[in-house]
C-alpha cells in the first residue's frame, strides 16, 4: 500500500478527537473527567472501557485490550495502519498526502473509486424515476402497492426499476459520456457481454455502505420474467459482502440508542419491518448471515433477534444465526411467529409467516407485538433437535442431545455452560452427570475445541521494579516528555539493564521510534511490545494517571536509583574480588581500587544531586 506522508500522521494525530473516533462505535459516559463504555472487543455489561480524550488513548480493564486511537481504528475495523490513517484523517477533515512515489497512483485510485460512487448514485435515481414516474415502472408499482409498501418507504430506500431491455443502461450511461472501458469495470453490466445490463426486469434495492452511499444493488424478478427470484451485486472496490448488511445505515440511530438489532432474511422484510416503525432492522445481502456481519452488528449492539421465515430454510437460518451471534459475543433472541388472532383455525403452513406477510394481513402493531416475545437460543434448540430426531428411540434421543453440543461449546462462561448442561438434561429426562460425561467425550474429540488454562498455565503478574519503573515513565510521558528518553540513553545502554521486562520495554520503544510511527501517537508502541503480559501491564499503566503525576521528579527519582543500585551492585562485586586477593598486591588490585573509588565518587555525586 502507498506510503502516507508524515507530515499527514501527525496532522491527522494532531487532529484526530478521540471521542467522535470513538464514539461511532461506542456510547461513551462522562464519568468523573473520564469517559467509560463497553468494550466493544468482549461481551460485558459493566462499562470497564474507558477513553482519555487529551492523551488519544483507550484502555478496558476487563479484557486489557488498549492503545492510541489509530491502534483502536485497526482493531475493531480490522484493518491496516495506513488505511486507519485513511479513515481518521476523513472523519478529521484532514487532506491525505502520499510520498512522491505513490502519491498519482493513490490519487487515481482514489478519483476511481469516488467515480464509481457517483456512477450507482446515478444509476440508482434512474431507476428510482423510472419506477415511480414511468409507465415502464407500471409492473413494478403493481407489485409493490400489492405488497402495500408506502410511496414514503419506496421514497426512504430510494426503490428502482430495471428495463426489461438489457441494453437500455448502457446507452443511457454511454450518452451521459460515460467511456465503455469504465462502464466495463463497473459491476453493473456483464463480463462478457459489457453492453448488457447486469439487472434487467427488476424491482431494484439500493444497497448502502455505513456512511449513507450506494455502492451495490439487489434486485427482485417481477413475474413474466426468467432467472433466479433475487440476483445481487458482485464484489467491488467500493463494496464487500462482509462489511456490509442492507439497510444498516438506516438501523445505525436505533440500534445504538437500544442496543438492539433485528435481523430478518430479505429486503422487503426490513421495508415491512421499518414501515411499522421498528428501525433498528437490517438483513444480509442475499447470503447466509457472516461472523464478519456479526462482529460488525456487535460493535453497535448488545443483542440480536432473529426473526426469520417459519419454514425450513428460515429454521435453518436461526439455526446459523444463533451459532454466529453467540461465536460473536452477541447475546441473541428468536422471534417465531406461530399464528395470529385473526387467523385463530389457520393451518400449519398458513401460519407459517414473514414480516412483510404479518404487516400486510394483520397490521404494525401486531407485529410489534410479536416481536416483543423472543426465544432463548436454547430452548428453541432444543425444541427444533425434537422435530428432527425421534427422541422416542435411543439413538434418536441421543443424536438430539449431541445436536446441542456445538452450541454449548462457544458458550463464552463456564457456569453458563454448566447451565446449559443441566436444561438439556432435563428437558430429555435423562441424568445430568451421564450428560455432562457425554459432552466431555465429544469434547475431547471435537475439532479446534478451547480448553481454559489451567492453575499451572496462569501468568506471573509483572512485578515493577525500580527499572521498570523507570522505563514506564518514558513511555507514558513520551508525548509530554520526549526529552526523558534521551537522557535515559546517555545514563544507561540497553546492556546495563538487568530486568528482563524492562529490558523489553527499552527495546519496544527503539523499535517503535524506528519504525517512524511515532507520529501517530503512544498507542502506536504496543504492538512493539512482544510479552503479552508486559502489555497488557504497559497498557494499563498508561490507561492510568501513575506516571503522569509529576512526572519530571518520578523520572528523576527513579534515574536516579536505577543508576545508584547499578553503582551499589558493581561496588559490591569489587569488594568482593578484592577480599578474594586478600592482601595480595599486583596490577589486578590496582585496578579494582581505582575502579572502587571511581564508584565512590559516583555514589556520592548521586546523594548530592537528590539533595
Amino acid at each position: 500500500m502507498p506510503r502516507i506522508s508524515e507530515s499527514t500522521i501527525r496532522e491527522v494525530n494532531e487532529r484526530m478527537d478521540a471521542l467522535a473516533i470513538v464514539g461511532d462505535y461506542v456510547r461513551l459516559e462522562n464519568r468523573g473527567g473520564r469517559f467509560w463504555g463497553l468494550c466493544p472487543f468482549h461481551h460485558e455489561k459493566t462499562a470497564s472501557f474507558t477513553v482519555d480524550p487529551d492523551k488519544k488513548f483507550y484502555h478496558c480493564f476487563g479484557c486489557g485490550e488498549g492503545g492510541g486511537i489509530v491502534n483502536f481504528v485497526m482493531n475493531i475495523d480490522k484493518l491496516s495502519y495506513p488505511e486507519a490513517i485513511e479513515l481518521i484523517a476523513r472523519k478529521s477533515g484532514v487532506e491525505i498526502v502520499y510520498d512522491a512515489v505513490d502519491g498519482e497512483a493513490v490519487a487515481e485510485e482514489r478519483k476511481q473509486g469516488d467515480a464509481l460512487k457517483d456512477l450507482y448514485e446515478r444509476v440508482a435515481k434512474s431507476y428510482h424515476y423510472i419506477l415511480t414516474e414511468k409507465p415502464l415502472g407500471e409492473t413494478a408499482r403493481a407489485y409493490l402497492a400489492g405488497r402495500e409498501v408506502s410511496e414514503a418507504m419506496i421514497k426512504r430506500f430510494n426503490l428502482g426499476y430495471a428495463p426489461p431491455d438489457r441494453r437500455w443502461l448502457f446507452d443511457f450511461l454511454t450518452h451521459k459520456g460515460y467511456s465503455e472501458n469504465f462502464l466495463a469495470e463497473s459491476g453493473l453490466f456483464g463480463k462478457k457481454y459489457t453492453s448488457l445490463s447486469f439487472f434487467s426486469g427488476r424491482l431494484m434495492f439500493p444497497i448502502h455502505n455505513r456512511e449513507g452511499k450506494t455502492v451495490a444493488f439487489g434486485g427482485r424478478l417481477l413475474a413474466g420474467e426468467e432467472g433466479p427470484k433475487y440476483l445481487n451485486s458482485s464484489e467491488s472496490v467500493i463494496f464487500r459482502k462482509r462489511d456490509n448488511l442492507f439497510a444498516l445505515d438506516f438501523a445505525l440511530p436505533e440500534i445504538r440508542r437500544t442496543k438492539e438489532v433485528f435481523l430478518v432474511e430479505g429486503y422487503m422484510d426490513v421495508i415491512a419491518m421499518h414501515e411499522a416503525g421498528i428501525t433498528n432492522t437490517v438483513a444480509p445481502l442475499g447470503t447466509a448471515f457472516t461472523e464478519d456481519q456479526a462482529k460488525l452488528l456487535r460493535r453497535y449492539a448488545d443483542r440480536a433477534l432473529l426473526f426469520f421465515d417459519t419454514d425450513e430454510a428460515g429454521q435453518k437460518a436461526i439455526e446459523k444465526g444463533i451459532m454466529t451471534c453467540t461465536g460473536a459475543g452477541l447475546e441473541c433472541r428468536v422471534i417465531i411467529a406461530e399464528g395470529t388472532d385473526a387467523e385463530p383455525d389457520a393451518k400449519l403452513d398458513e401460519k407459517k409467516k414473514d414480516p412483510a406477510e404479518i404487516l400486510q394481513k394483520n397490521g404494525a402493531e401486531y407485529l410489534k407485538k410479536i416481536i416483543r416475545c423472543g426465544i432463548l437460543p436454547l430452548p428453541f434448540l432444543i425444541a427444533r433437535s425434537r422435530t428432527l430426531y425421534d427422541i422416542s428411540d435411543p439413538g434418536g434421543k441421543q443424536k438430539a442431545i449431541e445436536s446441542l453440543f456445538p452450541y454449548i461449546k462457544i458458550i463464552e462462561s463456564e457456569l453458563a455452560r454448566s447451565d446449559a448442561l443441566l436444561a438439556v438434561a432435563d428437558a430429555f429426562l435423562c441424568d445430568s452427570a451421564a450428560l455432562s460425561r457425554d459432552y466431555r467425550v465429544w469434547l475431547s474429540g471435537a475439532p479446534g475445541v478451547f480448553l481454559p488454562k489451567g492453575k499451572n498455565g496462569v501468568v506471573a503478574p509483572v512485578r515493577l521494579t525500580e527499572e521498570l519503573f523507570l522505563l514506564m515513565t518514558v513511555v507514558a510521558n513520551r508525548e509530554s516528555h520526549p526529552e526523558f528518553l534521551a537522557k535515559l540513553r546517555g545514563a544507561l545502554s540497553i546492556e546495563e539493564i538487568n530486568d528482563a521486562n524492562a529490558k523489553e520495554l527499552y527495546i519496544a520503544v527503539e523499535e517503535w521510534l524506528r519504525s517512524g510511527e511515532e507520529s501517530a501517537g503512544i498507542g502506536g508502541i504496543f504492538p512493539y511490545i512482544r510479552p503479552q503480559p508486559l502489555r497488557a501491564f504497559a497498557m494499563q499503566k498508561c490507561g492510568g494517571e501513575e506516571f503522569a503525576f509529576d512526572a519530571e521528579r518520578l523520572f528523576a527519582e527513579s534515574l536516579h536509583n536505577v543508576r545508584k543500585q547499578r553503582l551499589e551492585a558493581r561496588r559490591k562485586h569489587i569488594v568482593q574480588k578484592l577480599r578474594l586477593l586478600g592482601n595480595k598486591a599486583g596490577r589486578e588490585t590496582e585496578e579494582l581500587l581505582e575502579d572502587k573509588m571511581y564508584i565512590d565518587r559516583e555514589l556520592q555525586r548521586e546523594l548530592e544531586v537528590k539533595k
